[in-house]
């Protein structure tokens, strides 16, 4: 079948230009379809009301937890499993998998017991205020049920990479998507035959993708048409296995969490200026997202292209991938900000035609998208470090962004500026942490050119 057939590509002799974009184009097809996805929610959630809106927005930190489990032990599952199949250990990378299928099941009952022993704390911490929390618990005591499956197609997603089919990979989350996108309609408006759920119906389109798109990645991986052949045996605790992709898998999920505490604070911020203002923020995350998720899939390009280039001693061809895939996302991002401003009254009229919230979103998205300016070459140059075997620099550098620079601006230039202020830390801390990694990456690469001896392009 076509659809699980890889296409091999030379990382180290191929044009750059025509690679990356090969190597790109699965992540950011993926990213772009989770982002219309986003936006599809808002879209229909904004014909019910804007508490949805931000009942979505606060419920949003507890998705990225999820994710987060997700991307940790998927990046850690698949690094280890791909270097045992080069290693020609494919009983490890089979055994890989099956922790993969353990992890999920276990940290998508932990979040299940959470969501649903406790979801008031829960969403009083992560910054629901009264106003909005009975539509945040009826959203919340569904989609916890989807963890365990979320949790897997992350992590299968990255397994599928492992074994060499990045497109098997972008299938998988473009189905989940696009199911929980047509479903949308349906449940939250009530068409045809369906009654009418609001809040209710996104969450159970959020479910109905993932538990179906869950089990055809399930049945992929256990097929003949993958590399892997898990046995029983394979899914039963294996902690050697675990510690080995806790190791790469952690600072990933460090990384990912703390995004889930930036969101928290803003949640905290944002409520004391009223429901409109989380509304808002959900609108911002969404549109810019879009943006944001391509960057990133250029960002999944970038590092396996750096990491063999290294491996290969080909550094001036590094230089030029990352020189490269930096102008490109700095271009993209550069167009995306034009639009954002200039079309901004006609952006946000596509999702929501409540007055006091256009007024309120439309200052914000403007200052809010400049962020994507500085932001898309750190995205590069941090994909550069982990392809360079370097996670922990990453981890710092990107904690830095967000513990040391945006939390305090959230709460500092609020105070002298209001609610605008709020919409400024984000480019702000952006900007700052542009001038930060920019100097670890020049160094980085004026290292490598000093040491190398094998510069071929």
């Amino acid at each position: 079948m076509k659809l699980f057939q890889n296409q091999k590509l030379d990382l180290g002799s191929s044009p750059i230009g025509p690679l990356l974009f090969q190597m790109s184009m699965p992540s950011i097809a993926a990213m772009l379809m989770m982002a219309i996805y986003n936006l599809v929610d808002v879209y229909w959630l904004a014909r019910v009301g804007s508490k949805e809106i931000a009942a979505l927005t606060i419920s949003f930190p507890v998705q990225i937890v999820i994710s987060s489990v997700g991307v940790g032990a998927g990046i850690g599952a698949g690094s280890f499993a791909a270097r045992m199949f080069g290693a020609r250990r494919n009983d490890l990378a089979f055994r890989t998998a099956g922790q993969g299928i353990l992890l999920s099941v276990f940290f998508g009952a932990l979040v299940i017991a959470c969501g649903l022993l406790f979801p008031s704390p829960l969403l009083r911490f992560f910054g629901a205020t009264e106003e909005i929390m009975e539509v945040a618990l009826a959203y919340i005591g569904i989609f916890v049920l989807a963890a365990p499956f979320q949790i897997f197609l992350i992590i299968s997603s990255n397994l599928f990479r492992a074994e060499g089919n990045p497109n098997l990979s972008m299938y998988v989350i473009v189905f989940a998507a696009l199911v929980g996108a047509v479903l949308d309609p349906f449940l939250i408006l009530g068409w045809g035959p369906f009654p009418a759920l609001g809040i209710r119906g996104a969450a159970l389109a959020l479910i109905i993708g993932q538990v179906g798109t869950g089990f055809v990645a399930l049945a992929i991986l256990l097929s003949q048409h993958s590399k892997y052949r898990i046995r029983l045996r394979d899914i039963r605790p294996d902690p050697a296995v675990i510690s080995a992709i806790s190791q790469v898998g952690f600072p990933a999920f460090i990384m990912n969490i703390t995004l889930s505490i930036v969101f928290t604070v803003y949640n905290h911020v944002l409520g004391g200026f009223g429901p409109l203002a989380l509304a808002t923020m959900g609108l911002l995350f969404r549109v810019s997202g879009i943006v944001v998720w391509v960057l990133f899939g250029i960002g999944h390009g970038v590092m396996p292209l750096v990491g063999y280039s290294f491996g290969a001693g080909l550094y001036r061809r590094l230089d030029g991938i990352v020189r490269l895939a930096v102008r490109v996302s700095s271009l993209i991002a550069g167009v995306s900000v034009v639009i954002l401003e200039l079309f901004a009254p006609f952006i946000l009229g596509l999702f929501t035609d409540d007055a006091l919230l256009i007024e309120t979103a439309l200052p914000a998205l403007r200052i809010y998208s400049t962020a994507l300016l500085p932001i898309a070459p750190v995205v590069i140059w941090i994909s550069m470090f982990n392809g360079l075997g370097k996670g922990f620099t990453s981890m710092v550098l990107l904690v830095t962004r967000d513990s040391l620079l945006l939390v305090p601006f959230l709460f500092l230039l609020p105070m002298l500026l209001g609610l605008s202020g709020v919409w400024l830390a984000h480019p702000v801390s952006n900007l700052l942490t542009f001038l930060i990694v920019r100097y670890w990456a020049d160094r980085e690469l004026k290292s490598l050119a000093g040491t190398g001896t094998l510069f071929n392009v």
